[in-house]
């Protein structure tokens, strides 16, 4: 169960998250610096206990309307080999020590466990309570086919989101991050192994302001965050599209 150790952080995710998105491309800030509150989002458990695995919905106050971004997080006391480009910052945890904190769209197990998510083998945890699941956090697979593990990922960013090409392979040993998943079936096999397509979404919107003409998805991760007048909304915060050619 996730564990929320009442501390600080220096500097705070915050502060490094004003520095490391302006330099995305899906960032709409303009040039102006960022103005953001934590207004939402979830954890899921490691179950090596190892990573910290955090969904968080941070609104930019800072243009002409407020607008609510998701930046899943990673957080790990050592460097994570070969994701140097995913790297948000380093951060001083008053009980943890030195955190090394990345994109989770970027980090393997964030990755494995949002599929074990969708899959149904994993519970989604409140935010900021220790060992307290998060009912409001809805997700799964509208298909499924056969049980499979986490294999490889590859993830690029756009002007609207992170896409991930994730492989998932027949369970004869352990994934990339050890955990085992329930994948969409491949299209023309029926067999875990093709590359499953999904989109992280980076700008929030409420299910009443998403685009009506949209393809609906084989697999969601649906949640809530804050609007500025203390208003409560739901939207999408990872789709699967499918399966993707190889």
């Amino acid at each position: 169960m996730a564990v929320i150790h009442r501390t600080t952080m220096a500097p705070t995710k915050l502060e490094l998250l004003g520095s490391w998105l302006p330099t995305r491309p899906w960032y709409r800030g303009g040039g102006s610096v960022p103005e953001l509150s934590r207004t939402g989002g979830f954890r899921l458990d490691d179950p090596r206990g190892e990573v910290g695995i955090e969904f968080m919905a941070v609104t930019d106050a800072s243009g002409a309307r407020p607008l609510t971004y998701h930046v899943p997080l990673s957080y790990r006391g050592a460097p994570l080999d070969g994701a140097d480009e995913a790297l948000i910052g380093t951060s001083e945890h008053g009980v943890l020590g030195r955190r090394w904190i990345y994109d989770g769209a970027q980090d393997p197990v964030v990755v494995a466990r949002l599929l074990a998510l969708l899959a149904g083998d994993a519970e989604p945890q409140a935010q900021s309570v220790s060992d307290t699941p998060d009912p409001s956090v809805v997700s799964g697979f509208t298909r499924t086919g056969r049980t499979g593990v986490f294999a490889s990922l590859t993830a690029s960013d756009g002007p609207d989101g992170t896409d991930l090409l994730v492989r998932t392979a027949l369970p004869s040993g352990t994934g990339a991050a050890g955990a085992a998943v329930t994948a969409t079936a491949d299209a023309a096999s029926g067999e875990p192994g093709g590359p499953l397509a999904l989109r992280v979404h980076r700008i929030l919107r409420a299910d009443q302001d998403a685009p009506t003409d949209a393809a609906e998805p084989v697999g969601h991760v649906t949640a809530g965050w804050n609007l500025p007048d203390g208003t409560t909304v739901r939207g999408r915060y990872v789709v699967v599209s499918g399966t993707a050619a190889a």
